[in-house]
């Protein structure tokens, strides 16, 4: 700890975002930086805590007190090497995570201006990768056993990584176009610049990782996952949670309902160079927009109908308003607080609202012009479990000519596997964040190893 007043006399400072009427024009990064100076002045707020809770909350066990310390000190290699210890990919969750370490630290718990941990190790990565501390490793020991990977997400990424630097050959199946799951097809580039998740993987197919595209296997089909089984001594299954929860309400088949990731997958690919058809492409120009649910993917789909050209945007949500506020009393620190969440893309123009049923989509020569929905009241359950949808007011019709469904994911179910077949990531537990989708590669890896060496 080597400022032990900075905390009482620096305040929190977060870079911010870029102004509204800028990145709303282009897909480039919104989030700014700050300069080395006040990164370093930021990094000195942390108290170096007897408890860290922020350790315990970080899914990963990140060490911020660690590599804070050693970024306030000017030691960017040490910082680095620290925070890569336990974080395989710190320039990803660097950006998108929505630190819940940063929620449990102590400094939150007074006066709610915790260290800015995520902010900082995007910093210290980027300053890594600057500086030439991260190399491929090439001395990697091998030890003759193979290991395919399915899927190249956060988690069979995590796991691919832990496994090769083991001294595993590893091979990992993609069935897209290019590795990064949802990070690449999913996350808006605003977010995560695609160039961020393509120079870490020339970094790891340089240290010896094969990535196979283009190929998908299917998990039903039992014969040809054992063939895989037995082709190679473990396989890894970490293909997320690939089906949408669906909305079978009346007039679901109009033209311009679509799953959130159809326009948001579209539009990366698009960006990445990719040409669609006027009848294929998913775009929010010139209309009026619902999007129904009131998650981060919602959110995305908000950010990319504004860069689009889009004339309004409306997110609906089915469940109350979360409460607003740093508190959560039904979820109080160090837990992470389920409050009210307001994103640089809500920040760009949004109406939201809760409490809000979809009845029916409505439309007129097959085309979507807009969508019935109707504000409801949630009962306590007296038999216990789910609270009672009721309904509160009158029907209305929200005008949409694009309605974007962003509802979650459905978890996988899966058959009995070989027994060298393990699952891991969100295709083991069900969506969820990027930072627990590589802590479940880590664990992983580190069970195909036990079971490998037996």
């Amino acid at each position: 700890m080597g400022n032990p007043k900075a905390f009482l006399e620096i305040h929190r400072q977060e870079a911010g975002y870029r102004p509204i009427q800028d990145r709303i024009h282009d897909f480039s990064e919104v989030e700014q930086t700050l300069s080395t100076r006040e990164r370093k002045l930021q990094a000195s707020r942390c108290m170096d805590c007897g408890v860290p809770f922020c350790h315990w909350a970080c899914p990963l066990g990140n060490k911020a007190p660690e590599w804070n310390d050693a970024l306030y000190k000017g030691d960017w290699e040490l910082a680095y090497r620290l925070l890569n210890s336990t974080n395989p990919f710190p320039e990803f969750t660097g950006r998108i995570c929505p630190a819940l370490c940063e929620k449990a630290c102590v400094l939150n718990r007074f006066n709610h201006e915790p260290t800015t941990n995520r902010e900082d190790e995007a910093a210290i990565t980027e300053m890594a990768f600057q500086e030439g501390f991260i190399q491929p490793k090439t001395d990697i020991e091998r030890n003759g056993k193979k290991v395919a990977v399915i899927g190249a997400g956060p988690a069979g990424l995590a796991t691919a990584n832990d496994l090769n630097l083991m001294g595993y050959k590893v091979t990992v199946f993609e069935k897209n176009e290019a590795a990064g799951g949802l990070l690449r097809y999913g996350i808006p580039n605003f977010k995560l610049n695609k160039a961020i998740i393509d120079r870490r993987i020339g970094l790891l197919e340089a240290e010896g990782i094969e990535f196979k595209y283009g190929v998908a296997i299917k998990l039903d089909d039992l014969a040809g996952l054992e063939k895989l089984a037995s082709d190679f001594d473990s396989v890894v299954i970490a293909t997320g949670t690939p089906t949408a929860r669906d909305l079978k309400a009346p007039g679901r088949e109009l033209k311009g309902v679509h799953f959130a990731l159809e326009m948001l997958s579209q539009q990366n690919r698009v960006l990445a160079g990719m040409e669609f058809s006027k009848n294929e492409r998913v775009t929010a120009k010139g209309k009026d927009v619902l999007v129904i649910g009131g998650g981060d993917t919602g959110s995305d789909c908000i950010g990319t109908a504004h860069r689009q050209g889009c004339k309004s945007v409306t997110q609906i949500e089915i469940m109350p308003k979360p409460v607003e506020g740093p508190e959560d009393p039904q979820n109080p620190w160090p837990n992470w607080p389920r409050t009210l969440k307001t994103t640089s893309s809500h920040e760009e123009g949004c109406t939201r609202r809760w409490n809000i049923n979809t009845l029916e989509f409505l439309g007129k020569d097959g085309k979507l012009t807009g969508v019935k929905v109707q504000e409801i009241d949630w009962k306590p359950n007296p038999e216990g479990g789910r609270p009672i949808m009721v309904e509160k007011g009158k029907p209305e019709i929200i005008k949409a000519e694009l309605a974007l469904l962003a509802m979650g994911f459905l978890k996988p179910e899966h058959p009995k596997y070989p027994k060298n077949v393990f699952v891991c990531g969100d295709s083991a537990n069900g969506a969820s964040l990027v930072v627990r989708a590589m802590a479940s590669g880590k664990q992983t890896a580190a069970k195909v190893n036990q079971f490998l060496s037996k």
